[in-house]
Protein backbone atom coordinates (compact mmCIF):
# COMPACT_ATOMS: atom_id res chain seq x y z
CA UNK A 1 0.00 0.00 0.00
CA UNK A 2 3.14 2.29 0.67
CA UNK A 3 4.20 1.77 -2.39
CA UNK A 4 0.96 2.51 -4.47
CA UNK A 5 0.40 5.57 -2.61
CA UNK A 6 4.40 6.75 -2.93
CA UNK A 7 3.82 6.52 -7.07
CA UNK A 8 0.38 8.45 -6.73
CA UNK A 9 1.57 11.20 -4.82
CA UNK A 10 5.02 11.67 -7.01
CA UNK A 11 5.19 15.55 -7.74
CA UNK A 12 5.42 16.46 -11.68
CA UNK A 13 8.82 17.22 -13.09
CA UNK A 14 10.25 14.21 -10.43
CA UNK A 15 12.54 12.11 -11.88
CA UNK A 16 12.16 8.49 -11.27
CA UNK A 17 14.64 5.69 -11.77
CA UNK A 18 12.04 3.38 -13.37
CA UNK A 19 10.85 5.95 -15.83
CA UNK A 20 14.28 6.65 -17.53
CA UNK A 21 14.49 10.30 -18.60
CA UNK A 22 11.64 12.70 -18.18
CA UNK A 23 9.40 13.75 -20.61
CA UNK A 24 6.47 15.95 -20.10
CA UNK A 25 4.10 14.73 -22.06
CA UNK A 26 5.02 10.90 -21.14
CA UNK A 27 4.85 12.64 -17.92
CA UNK A 28 1.43 13.62 -18.16
CA UNK A 29 0.57 10.72 -19.32
CA UNK A 30 1.82 8.23 -16.48
CA UNK A 31 0.10 10.56 -14.16
CA UNK A 32 -3.58 10.48 -16.10
CA UNK A 33 -3.01 6.27 -15.79
CA UNK A 34 -1.69 6.72 -12.28
CA UNK A 35 -4.65 8.57 -10.79
CA UNK A 36 -6.99 6.07 -12.72
CA UNK A 37 -5.56 3.38 -10.80
CA UNK A 38 -6.15 5.01 -7.44
CA UNK A 39 -9.93 5.65 -8.52
CA UNK A 40 -10.08 1.74 -9.66
CA UNK A 41 -8.42 0.27 -6.39
CA UNK A 42 -10.63 2.53 -4.25
CA UNK A 43 -13.64 1.76 -6.56
CA UNK A 44 -12.58 -2.26 -6.10
CA UNK A 45 -12.14 -2.52 -2.67
CA UNK A 46 -8.31 -1.33 -1.92
CA UNK A 47 -6.45 -4.28 -0.64
CA UNK A 48 -7.22 -7.85 -0.32
CA UNK A 49 -4.86 -10.20 1.60
CA UNK A 50 -1.69 -7.97 1.55
CA UNK A 51 -1.98 -7.91 -2.08
CA UNK A 52 -3.71 -5.05 -4.38
CA UNK A 53 -6.68 -5.90 -6.94
CA UNK A 54 -4.48 -5.39 -9.60
CA UNK A 55 -2.00 -7.84 -8.77
CA UNK A 56 -4.39 -10.51 -8.23
CA UNK A 57 -6.04 -10.26 -12.29
CA UNK A 58 -2.81 -9.21 -13.59
CA UNK A 59 -1.49 -12.48 -15.80
CA UNK A 60 2.22 -12.70 -16.15
CA UNK A 61 1.99 -13.47 -19.92
CA UNK A 62 -0.39 -10.19 -20.42
CA UNK A 63 2.62 -7.94 -19.16
CA UNK A 64 5.27 -9.45 -21.64
CA UNK A 65 2.71 -8.96 -24.65
CA UNK A 66 2.15 -5.05 -23.13
CA UNK A 67 5.83 -4.64 -23.12
CA UNK A 68 6.16 -6.05 -27.03
CA UNK A 69 3.24 -3.66 -27.83
CA UNK A 70 4.87 -0.58 -26.21
CA UNK A 71 8.33 -1.04 -27.66
CA UNK A 72 7.14 -1.70 -30.90
CA UNK A 73 5.08 1.41 -31.22
CA UNK A 74 8.21 3.10 -29.59
CA UNK A 75 10.22 1.62 -32.47
CA UNK A 76 7.40 3.29 -35.28
CA UNK A 77 6.63 6.51 -33.34
CA UNK A 78 9.05 9.54 -35.21
CA UNK A 79 12.18 10.58 -33.35
CA UNK A 80 11.39 12.69 -30.22
CA UNK A 81 7.61 11.54 -29.89
CA UNK A 82 6.41 9.01 -28.42
CA UNK A 83 3.21 6.55 -29.95
CA UNK A 84 0.41 8.11 -27.64
CA UNK A 85 1.42 11.59 -29.16
CA UNK A 86 1.74 10.51 -32.90
CA UNK A 87 -2.10 8.46 -32.84
CA UNK A 88 -3.38 11.86 -31.06
CA UNK A 89 -2.37 13.50 -33.69
CA UNK A 90 -3.64 11.47 -36.34
CA UNK A 91 -7.24 11.65 -34.88
CA UNK A 92 -6.96 15.37 -34.50
CA UNK A 93 -6.42 16.16 -37.99
CA UNK A 94 -8.55 13.53 -39.39
CA UNK A 95 -11.38 15.17 -36.88
CA UNK A 96 -10.49 18.39 -38.42
CA UNK A 97 -11.07 17.71 -42.04
CA UNK A 98 -14.78 15.72 -41.67
CA UNK A 99 -16.71 19.45 -41.11
CA UNK A 100 -15.17 20.21 -44.50
CA UNK A 101 -16.14 17.10 -46.17
CA UNK A 102 -19.51 17.11 -44.80
CA UNK A 103 -19.73 20.18 -46.60
CA UNK A 104 -18.42 18.92 -50.03
CA UNK A 105 -20.84 16.47 -50.14
CA UNK A 106 -23.97 19.01 -49.35
CA UNK A 107 -22.87 21.32 -51.58
CA UNK A 108 -22.68 18.70 -54.53
CA UNK A 109 -25.48 17.42 -53.76
CA UNK A 110 -27.30 20.76 -54.00
CA UNK A 111 -25.65 21.46 -56.92
CA UNK A 112 -26.96 17.82 -59.09
CA UNK A 113 -30.11 18.54 -57.85
CA UNK A 114 -30.24 22.01 -59.37
CA UNK A 115 -29.29 20.49 -62.43
CA UNK A 116 -31.87 17.83 -62.32
CA UNK A 117 -34.48 20.42 -62.04
CA UNK A 118 -33.35 23.26 -64.91
CA UNK A 119 -33.11 20.06 -67.05
CA UNK A 120 -37.02 18.31 -66.22
CA UNK A 121 -38.28 22.31 -66.55
CA UNK A 122 -36.60 22.98 -69.80
CA UNK A 123 -36.27 19.61 -71.70
CA UNK A 124 -39.20 17.61 -70.86
CA UNK A 125 -42.54 19.21 -72.22
CA UNK A 126 -45.64 20.22 -69.74
CA UNK A 127 -48.89 17.94 -70.24
CA UNK A 128 -51.21 20.20 -72.38
CA UNK A 129 -54.27 21.79 -70.78
CA UNK A 130 -57.16 21.93 -71.90
CA UNK A 131 -57.58 25.94 -71.93
CA UNK A 132 -61.43 26.84 -73.54
CA UNK A 133 -64.23 25.73 -71.83
CA UNK A 134 -66.71 25.89 -74.27
CA UNK A 135 -66.45 26.75 -78.34
CA UNK A 136 -68.75 26.70 -80.89
CA UNK A 137 -67.85 25.90 -84.86
CA UNK A 138 -69.57 26.80 -88.22
CA UNK A 139 -68.61 23.62 -90.72
CA UNK A 140 -70.92 24.89 -93.74
CA UNK A 141 -73.66 23.86 -95.36
CA UNK A 142 -75.09 19.93 -95.27
CA UNK A 143 -75.26 18.79 -98.58
CA UNK A 144 -75.72 14.96 -97.59
CA UNK A 145 -76.43 14.79 -94.20
CA UNK A 146 -73.79 12.35 -91.61
CA UNK A 147 -73.59 9.25 -92.37
CA UNK A 148 -71.58 8.07 -88.77
CA UNK A 149 -71.96 8.98 -85.26
CA UNK A 150 -69.23 11.50 -83.77
CA UNK A 151 -66.66 9.81 -82.63
CA UNK A 152 -63.30 10.99 -80.40
CA UNK A 153 -59.86 9.79 -80.72
CA UNK A 154 -56.66 11.81 -80.19
CA UNK A 155 -55.70 12.04 -83.57
CA UNK A 156 -53.07 14.51 -83.54
CA UNK A 157 -51.50 12.53 -80.02
CA UNK A 158 -51.41 15.66 -77.49
CA UNK A 159 -53.63 13.81 -75.17
CA UNK A 160 -56.82 16.07 -75.46
CA UNK A 161 -59.66 13.79 -77.77
CA UNK A 162 -60.36 15.36 -80.79
CA UNK A 163 -63.78 14.92 -82.83
CA UNK A 164 -64.16 12.89 -85.86
CA UNK A 165 -67.10 13.47 -88.21
CA UNK A 166 -68.50 11.49 -91.44
CA UNK A 167 -70.43 12.94 -94.17
CA UNK A 168 -72.23 11.78 -97.29
CA UNK A 169 -71.11 15.04 -98.77
CA UNK A 170 -70.48 18.65 -97.13
CA UNK A 171 -69.98 22.55 -98.60
CA UNK A 172 -68.06 24.81 -98.35
CA UNK A 173 -65.95 23.04 -96.00
CA UNK A 174 -61.71 22.43 -96.23
CA UNK A 175 -60.30 18.80 -95.69
CA UNK A 176 -57.15 18.57 -93.50
CA UNK A 177 -55.00 15.44 -92.59
CA UNK A 178 -53.19 12.90 -94.96
CA UNK A 179 -54.73 9.98 -96.44
CA UNK A 180 -53.42 6.79 -96.18
CA UNK A 181 -55.23 4.65 -98.55
CA UNK A 182 -58.99 4.71 -100.01
CA UNK A 183 -60.98 1.52 -100.63
CA UNK A 184 -61.76 1.45 -104.79
CA UNK A 185 -65.49 1.97 -104.85
CA UNK A 186 -65.20 -0.84 -107.99
CA UNK A 187 -64.80 -3.02 -105.46
CA UNK A 188 -68.33 -2.13 -104.11
CA UNK A 189 -71.13 -4.16 -106.35
CA UNK A 190 -73.59 -0.97 -106.03
CA UNK A 191 -70.74 1.95 -104.83
CA UNK A 192 -72.35 2.69 -101.71
CA UNK A 193 -71.43 1.74 -98.41
CA UNK A 194 -74.08 0.64 -95.70
CA UNK A 195 -72.26 1.28 -92.61
CA UNK A 196 -68.74 1.77 -90.54
CA UNK A 197 -66.13 0.02 -91.37
CA UNK A 198 -65.85 -2.83 -88.34
CA UNK A 199 -62.21 -3.77 -86.97
CA UNK A 200 -61.10 -6.92 -87.46
CA UNK A 201 -57.95 -8.74 -86.10
CA UNK A 202 -55.14 -9.68 -88.15
CA UNK A 203 -56.10 -12.33 -91.03
CA UNK A 204 -53.26 -12.23 -93.64
CA UNK A 205 -50.31 -12.18 -91.17
CA UNK A 206 -48.94 -8.20 -92.01
CA UNK A 207 -49.07 -8.16 -87.98
CA UNK A 208 -51.96 -4.80 -89.26
CA UNK A 209 -55.53 -5.39 -87.83
CA UNK A 210 -58.06 -5.65 -90.56
CA UNK A 211 -61.67 -4.64 -91.47
CA UNK A 212 -64.67 -5.85 -93.03
CA UNK A 213 -67.43 -3.15 -94.91
CA UNK A 214 -70.81 -3.93 -95.59
CA UNK A 215 -72.17 -2.76 -98.61
CA UNK A 216 -75.92 -2.62 -100.58
CA UNK A 217 -76.17 -5.28 -103.12
CA UNK A 218 -77.29 -4.64 -106.06
CA UNK A 219 -80.97 -4.86 -104.96
CA UNK A 220 -81.95 -3.87 -100.92
CA UNK A 221 -82.60 -7.32 -99.46
CA UNK A 222 -78.82 -8.50 -100.69
CA UNK A 223 -76.09 -7.58 -99.07
CA UNK A 224 -72.32 -7.72 -99.41
CA UNK A 225 -69.28 -8.23 -96.93
CA UNK A 226 -65.77 -7.16 -98.08
CA UNK A 227 -62.60 -8.51 -96.31
CA UNK A 228 -59.86 -5.76 -96.24
CA UNK A 229 -56.46 -4.94 -95.62
CA UNK A 230 -55.70 -2.59 -92.63
CA UNK A 231 -52.05 -2.30 -94.16
CA UNK A 232 -52.73 -1.53 -97.97
CA UNK A 233 -57.37 -1.02 -98.53
CA UNK A 234 -57.22 -3.94 -100.74
CA UNK A 235 -59.27 -6.41 -100.57
CA UNK A 236 -58.87 -9.61 -99.13
CA UNK A 237 -60.45 -11.63 -101.58
CA UNK A 238 -63.96 -11.58 -103.55
CA UNK A 239 -66.98 -10.05 -102.33
CA UNK A 240 -69.10 -12.78 -99.93
CA UNK A 241 -72.84 -11.69 -100.65
CA UNK A 242 -76.00 -12.63 -98.75
CA UNK A 243 -79.72 -12.40 -99.27
CA UNK A 244 -81.37 -11.68 -95.91
CA UNK A 245 -85.16 -11.17 -95.13
CA UNK A 246 -86.81 -8.75 -93.13
CA UNK A 247 -87.67 -5.32 -92.56
CA UNK A 248 -86.65 -2.04 -90.62
CA UNK A 249 -83.85 -0.51 -89.76
CA UNK A 250 -80.59 -1.41 -90.65
CA UNK A 251 -78.50 -3.36 -87.98
CA UNK A 252 -75.21 -3.43 -87.84
CA UNK A 253 -72.58 -4.63 -88.90
CA UNK A 254 -70.93 -5.37 -85.38
CA UNK A 255 -68.36 -8.17 -84.15
CA UNK A 256 -68.86 -10.02 -81.64
CA UNK A 257 -66.44 -12.61 -79.71
CA UNK A 258 -67.84 -15.22 -77.81
CA UNK A 259 -66.45 -16.64 -75.00
CA UNK A 260 -64.66 -19.61 -76.19
CA UNK A 261 -62.72 -16.46 -79.03
CA UNK A 262 -65.00 -17.60 -81.83
CA UNK A 263 -65.49 -14.18 -83.79
CA UNK A 264 -69.42 -13.29 -85.59
CA UNK A 265 -70.56 -10.68 -87.39
CA UNK A 266 -73.90 -9.50 -86.08
CA UNK A 267 -75.94 -7.62 -88.93
CA UNK A 268 -79.36 -7.76 -90.19
CA UNK A 269 -82.84 -5.44 -91.91
CA UNK A 270 -85.21 -5.16 -88.35
CA UNK A 271 -83.82 -8.37 -87.02
CA UNK A 272 -80.55 -9.80 -85.85
CA UNK A 273 -78.43 -12.30 -87.82
CA UNK A 274 -75.30 -13.74 -87.38
CA UNK A 275 -72.58 -14.81 -89.74
CA UNK A 276 -69.10 -16.89 -88.79
CA UNK A 277 -66.15 -14.45 -89.65
CA UNK A 278 -64.28 -18.14 -90.18
CA UNK A 279 -67.29 -18.41 -93.19
CA UNK A 280 -67.11 -15.12 -94.71
CA UNK A 281 -62.99 -15.26 -95.22
CA UNK A 282 -63.35 -19.22 -96.38
CA UNK A 283 -65.80 -17.71 -98.94
CA UNK A 284 -63.52 -14.68 -99.89
CA UNK A 285 -60.20 -16.75 -100.55
CA UNK A 286 -62.06 -20.12 -101.78
CA UNK A 287 -59.86 -21.96 -99.45
CA UNK A 288 -60.58 -24.13 -96.00
CA UNK A 289 -57.42 -23.23 -94.73
CA UNK A 290 -57.93 -20.23 -91.76
CA UNK A 291 -55.51 -18.38 -89.49
CA UNK A 292 -55.13 -19.38 -86.26
CA UNK A 293 -57.98 -16.33 -84.66
CA UNK A 294 -59.98 -18.04 -86.74
CA UNK A 295 -59.59 -21.59 -85.74
CA UNK A 296 -62.29 -21.62 -82.61
CA UNK A 297 -66.09 -22.02 -83.25
CA UNK A 298 -68.91 -21.95 -80.40
CA UNK A 299 -70.86 -24.91 -80.36
CA UNK A 300 -73.91 -22.60 -78.36
CA UNK A 301 -73.95 -20.57 -81.51
CA UNK A 302 -73.26 -23.39 -83.97
CA UNK A 303 -76.44 -25.28 -82.67
CA UNK A 304 -78.70 -22.09 -83.70
CA UNK A 305 -78.07 -22.42 -87.82
CA UNK A 306 -81.20 -23.36 -89.38
CA UNK A 307 -82.59 -27.04 -90.27
CA UNK A 308 -81.16 -26.39 -94.28
CA UNK A 309 -77.48 -25.72 -92.37
CA UNK A 310 -77.35 -22.23 -93.64
CA UNK A 311 -74.53 -19.85 -92.96
CA UNK A 312 -76.65 -17.83 -91.35
CA UNK A 313 -77.56 -17.98 -87.40
CA UNK A 314 -80.82 -16.24 -85.85
CA UNK A 315 -80.03 -14.24 -83.07
CA UNK A 316 -83.54 -11.73 -82.83
CA UNK A 317 -86.30 -11.00 -85.23
CA UNK A 318 -89.07 -8.27 -85.02
CA UNK A 319 -89.08 -4.81 -85.31
CA UNK A 320 -85.31 -4.44 -83.76
CA UNK A 321 -84.11 -0.40 -83.86
CA UNK A 322 -80.76 -1.08 -81.98
CA UNK A 323 -78.09 -3.75 -80.82
CA UNK A 324 -75.35 -3.29 -78.27
CA UNK A 325 -73.04 -5.16 -77.09
CA UNK A 326 -72.47 -4.98 -73.19
CA UNK A 327 -69.65 -6.13 -70.78
CA UNK A 328 -71.12 -8.49 -68.63
CA UNK A 329 -69.83 -8.66 -65.16
CA UNK A 330 -70.45 -12.55 -64.42
CA UNK A 331 -68.80 -13.71 -68.06
CA UNK A 332 -65.61 -12.69 -70.27
CA UNK A 333 -68.27 -12.42 -73.19
CA UNK A 334 -70.21 -9.65 -73.65
CA UNK A 335 -73.93 -9.73 -73.74
CA UNK A 336 -76.18 -8.55 -76.08
CA UNK A 337 -78.67 -5.39 -75.26
CA UNK A 338 -81.62 -5.20 -77.99
CA UNK A 339 -84.07 -2.50 -78.72
CA UNK A 340 -87.27 -2.92 -79.99
CA UNK A 341 -89.70 0.52 -80.24
CA UNK A 342 -91.44 -1.82 -77.48
CA UNK A 343 -89.14 -3.66 -75.04
CA UNK A 344 -86.00 -4.29 -73.96
CA UNK A 345 -83.49 -7.84 -74.31
CA UNK A 346 -80.91 -8.39 -72.89
CA UNK A 347 -79.63 -11.66 -74.19
CA UNK A 348 -76.44 -13.49 -72.37
CA UNK A 349 -73.48 -13.84 -75.04
CA UNK A 350 -72.48 -17.64 -74.00
CA UNK A 351 -75.64 -19.19 -75.55
CA UNK A 352 -78.37 -16.42 -76.42
CA UNK A 353 -80.74 -16.83 -74.10
CA UNK A 354 -82.24 -13.70 -72.18
CA UNK A 355 -81.37 -12.53 -68.68
CA UNK A 356 -84.59 -10.41 -68.81
CA UNK A 357 -87.26 -8.37 -70.97
CA UNK A 358 -88.41 -5.06 -70.16
CA UNK A 359 -92.22 -3.77 -72.13
CA UNK A 360 -92.39 -0.13 -72.69
CA UNK A 361 -94.21 2.00 -75.46
CA UNK A 362 -92.41 4.30 -77.83
CA UNK A 363 -88.64 3.84 -77.49
CA UNK A 364 -86.94 5.93 -80.00
CA UNK A 365 -83.64 6.49 -78.78
CA UNK A 366 -80.66 3.90 -77.81
CA UNK A 367 -80.06 3.30 -74.27
CA UNK A 368 -77.18 4.76 -72.15
CA UNK A 369 -75.28 2.19 -70.39
CA UNK A 370 -74.20 3.86 -66.89
CA UNK A 371 -73.37 2.95 -63.22
CA UNK A 372 -76.42 4.08 -61.23
CA UNK A 373 -76.62 1.74 -58.34
CA UNK A 374 -73.94 0.40 -56.54
CA UNK A 375 -73.69 -3.05 -57.38
CA UNK A 376 -71.00 -2.56 -60.65
CA UNK A 377 -73.70 -4.19 -62.38
CA UNK A 378 -74.24 -1.85 -65.91
CA UNK A 379 -77.78 -0.03 -65.71
CA UNK A 380 -79.33 1.54 -68.31
CA UNK A 381 -81.71 5.31 -69.25
CA UNK A 382 -84.29 4.44 -71.46
CA UNK A 383 -86.02 7.36 -73.44
CA UNK A 384 -89.49 7.04 -74.66
CA UNK A 385 -91.20 9.59 -76.41
CA UNK A 386 -95.15 10.23 -76.20
CA UNK A 387 -96.93 12.01 -78.62
CA UNK A 388 -98.22 14.69 -76.28
CA UNK A 389 -94.93 15.83 -76.92
CA UNK A 390 -93.69 14.59 -73.35
CA UNK A 391 -90.82 12.50 -72.72
CA UNK A 392 -90.88 9.24 -69.99
CA UNK A 393 -87.14 8.53 -68.53
CA UNK A 394 -86.21 5.60 -67.24
CA UNK A 395 -83.00 4.15 -65.50
CA UNK A 396 -83.25 0.28 -65.84
CA UNK A 397 -81.56 -2.19 -63.04
CA UNK A 398 -79.12 -4.25 -65.12
CA UNK A 399 -79.69 -6.90 -62.90
CA UNK A 400 -83.59 -7.32 -62.89
CA UNK A 401 -84.57 -5.36 -65.70
CA UNK A 402 -86.99 -3.70 -63.39
CA UNK A 403 -86.75 0.24 -63.22
CA UNK A 404 -84.98 2.01 -60.59
CA UNK A 405 -85.94 5.49 -61.34
CA UNK A 406 -88.43 7.16 -63.96
CA UNK A 407 -89.55 10.64 -64.70
CA UNK A 408 -91.96 12.44 -67.16
CA UNK A 409 -90.57 15.65 -68.86
CA UNK A 410 -91.68 17.82 -71.61
CA UNK A 411 -89.57 17.05 -75.11
CA UNK A 412 -90.65 18.84 -78.76
CA UNK A 413 -87.44 17.33 -79.90
CA UNK A 414 -87.78 13.75 -81.36
CA UNK A 415 -84.79 11.24 -80.93
CA UNK A 416 -82.03 12.94 -78.92
CA UNK A 417 -79.38 10.26 -77.59
CA UNK A 418 -78.96 10.24 -74.07
CA UNK A 419 -75.18 9.72 -73.11
CA UNK A 420 -73.66 8.77 -69.55
CA UNK A 421 -69.94 9.63 -68.11
CA UNK A 422 -68.42 7.53 -65.35
CA UNK A 423 -66.62 9.42 -62.23
CA UNK A 424 -63.92 8.24 -59.86
CA UNK A 425 -66.35 6.87 -57.52
CA UNK A 426 -67.66 4.02 -60.25
CA UNK A 427 -71.44 5.91 -60.70
CA UNK A 428 -72.16 7.26 -63.42
CA UNK A 429 -73.69 10.44 -64.45
CA UNK A 430 -76.33 10.78 -66.96
CA UNK A 431 -77.07 13.70 -69.80
CA UNK A 432 -80.67 14.07 -71.91
CA UNK A 433 -82.51 16.82 -73.84
CA UNK A 434 -85.61 17.60 -72.93
CA UNK A 435 -88.15 21.11 -72.71
CA UNK A 436 -87.46 23.75 -69.90
CA UNK A 437 -88.79 22.59 -66.99
CA UNK A 438 -90.83 24.95 -64.45
CA UNK A 439 -90.50 26.02 -61.75
CA UNK A 440 -86.79 26.30 -61.32
CA UNK A 441 -85.54 25.73 -57.75
CA UNK A 442 -82.04 28.21 -57.49
CA UNK A 443 -79.13 28.64 -59.76
CA UNK A 444 -75.86 27.50 -58.16
CA UNK A 445 -74.08 30.67 -59.36
CA UNK A 446 -76.33 33.60 -59.02
CA UNK A 447 -76.70 35.46 -62.18
CA UNK A 448 -79.22 36.43 -65.17
CA UNK A 449 -80.54 32.99 -66.80
CA UNK A 450 -81.42 33.33 -70.65
CA UNK A 451 -85.42 32.22 -70.63
CA UNK A 452 -87.14 31.69 -73.88
CA UNK A 453 -89.15 30.11 -75.11
CA UNK A 454 -88.68 27.03 -77.84
CA UNK A 455 -85.34 26.02 -76.08
CA UNK A 456 -83.76 22.59 -76.13
CA UNK A 457 -82.35 22.22 -72.35
CA UNK A 458 -79.15 19.65 -71.20
CA UNK A 459 -80.39 18.15 -67.65
CA UNK A 460 -77.84 16.12 -65.40
CA UNK A 461 -78.90 13.33 -63.47
CA UNK A 462 -76.06 12.17 -61.02
CA UNK A 463 -77.30 8.56 -59.08
CA UNK A 464 -76.63 10.45 -55.39
CA UNK A 465 -79.27 13.28 -55.79
CA UNK A 466 -82.00 11.41 -57.95
CA UNK A 467 -84.46 13.52 -56.61
CA UNK A 468 -82.97 16.83 -58.77
CA UNK A 469 -81.85 17.59 -62.00
CA UNK A 470 -79.49 19.81 -63.34
CA UNK A 471 -80.02 22.06 -65.72
CA UNK A 472 -76.41 23.09 -67.68
CA UNK A 473 -77.22 24.81 -71.41
CA UNK A 474 -79.80 25.20 -73.95
CA UNK A 475 -79.62 25.37 -77.66
CA UNK A 476 -82.30 26.62 -80.13
CA UNK A 477 -80.99 24.54 -83.13
CA UNK A 478 -82.16 20.58 -83.61
CA UNK A 479 -79.68 18.36 -81.74
CA UNK A 480 -78.16 15.61 -84.56
CA UNK A 481 -75.06 13.63 -82.86
CA UNK A 482 -73.42 14.04 -79.44
CA UNK A 483 -70.47 12.35 -77.95
CA UNK A 484 -68.84 12.91 -74.58
CA UNK A 485 -64.98 13.16 -73.80
CA UNK A 486 -62.60 12.45 -71.18
CA UNK A 487 -59.70 15.16 -70.36
CA UNK A 488 -57.27 12.30 -68.23
CA UNK A 489 -54.83 14.65 -67.08
CA UNK A 490 -57.82 17.11 -65.45
CA UNK A 491 -59.98 14.44 -64.73
CA UNK A 492 -62.73 16.54 -66.26
CA UNK A 493 -65.13 15.68 -69.02
CA UNK A 494 -66.78 17.67 -72.24
CA UNK A 495 -69.98 17.63 -74.17
CA UNK A 496 -69.51 17.25 -78.10
CA UNK A 497 -72.72 18.46 -79.53
CA UNK A 498 -73.61 18.74 -83.41
CA UNK A 499 -76.46 20.75 -84.32
CA UNK A 500 -78.88 21.90 -87.41
CA UNK A 501 -79.90 25.61 -87.52
CA UNK A 502 -82.86 26.05 -89.81
CA UNK A 503 -82.64 27.99 -93.19
CA UNK A 504 -84.77 28.50 -96.22
CA UNK A 505 -86.90 25.57 -97.57
CA UNK A 506 -84.76 25.20 -100.51
CA UNK A 507 -81.53 25.43 -98.39
CA UNK A 508 -80.09 22.80 -96.31
CA UNK A 509 -78.88 23.58 -92.94
CA UNK A 510 -76.15 24.90 -91.28
CA UNK A 511 -73.88 22.35 -89.28
CA UNK A 512 -72.77 23.82 -85.53
CA UNK A 513 -70.25 21.63 -83.74
CA UNK A 514 -69.71 23.03 -79.89
CA UNK A 515 -68.12 21.82 -76.79
CA UNK A 516 -69.18 22.46 -73.01
CA UNK A 517 -67.41 21.28 -70.68
CA UNK A 518 -69.07 19.61 -67.41
CA UNK A 519 -67.40 20.48 -63.83
CA UNK A 520 -67.34 24.57 -65.47
CA UNK A 521 -70.63 24.70 -66.77
CA UNK A 522 -71.68 22.27 -63.50
CA UNK A 523 -70.18 25.09 -61.07
CA UNK A 524 -70.81 28.49 -63.41
CA UNK A 525 -73.99 28.22 -65.03
CA UNK A 526 -75.91 24.93 -63.64
CA UNK A 527 -79.23 25.75 -61.62
CA UNK A 528 -81.46 22.89 -59.75
CA UNK A 529 -84.66 21.56 -60.68
CA UNK A 530 -86.86 19.78 -58.25
CA UNK A 531 -88.83 16.63 -59.30
CA UNK A 532 -91.79 16.60 -57.59
CA UNK A 533 -93.36 18.69 -55.36
CA UNK A 534 -92.58 16.26 -52.10
CA UNK A 535 -88.28 16.39 -53.20
CA UNK A 536 -86.18 16.64 -50.15
CA UNK A 537 -84.66 20.36 -49.61
CA UNK A 538 -81.69 20.43 -51.03
CA UNK A 539 -78.87 23.00 -49.82
CA UNK A 540 -77.29 24.98 -53.02
CA UNK A 541 -74.47 24.73 -51.21
CA UNK A 542 -74.50 20.86 -50.57
CA UNK A 543 -74.83 20.33 -54.31
CA UNK A 544 -71.55 22.76 -55.29
CA UNK A 545 -69.48 21.56 -53.13
CA UNK A 546 -70.34 17.92 -53.83
CA UNK A 547 -70.38 18.68 -57.77
CA UNK A 548 -67.25 20.14 -57.27
CA UNK A 549 -65.31 16.92 -55.75
CA UNK A 550 -66.49 15.12 -59.14
CA UNK A 551 -63.72 13.62 -61.05
CA UNK A 552 -64.73 11.99 -64.45
CA UNK A 553 -63.01 9.04 -65.59
CA UNK A 554 -63.48 6.79 -69.08
CA UNK A 555 -65.43 3.99 -69.45
CA UNK A 556 -63.08 0.22 -68.88
CA UNK A 557 -65.60 -0.79 -71.48
CA UNK A 558 -66.22 -0.03 -75.01
CA UNK A 559 -70.26 -0.69 -75.89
Amino acid sequence: MATVLSRALKLPGKKSPDLGEYDPLTQADSDESEDDLVLNLQKNGGVKNGKSTLEEVQDPDSEVEVEVTKQQLSESAPDGYPAEATGSLEQKAASSLMPYLRTAVFLLTMVISMILVLVCAFLIPCPPRDLHNTWNRNLGQEAGGVLFPLELSDVNGDGLPDILLSFTALMNASVLGKTIWTLNPAHLPSGTLAAPAVMLPDLDGDKVGDLVVLAIGETQPDLCFILVSGKTGNPLGGPVKYSINGEGKLIGPQAHITSQGAIYILFGFGNVQAVALRDLFAQARNRDSFPPVLQREEPEWEKRRSVNLSELIDIYSGGVEFLQMVTASDTNCSDLLITTKHNLTLLRGEDLEPRWNLELQDIHSQPAPGYFNADQTLDFMVQAQRNDNMKKMLVVDGKSGLPVWSYDLPCHMQESDALSVMTLEKKSVFLFWADEMQPALQNLEPGPRNKRPGLHHLYLLHPTFSSILLDLTNVTDTVTASAIGINDLQKDAFYITMTTSPTSENQPGLLLVSKLGLRWAMLTQSRMVPLGEHTPKISRGEVRRFLSRLKFIDFPHKF
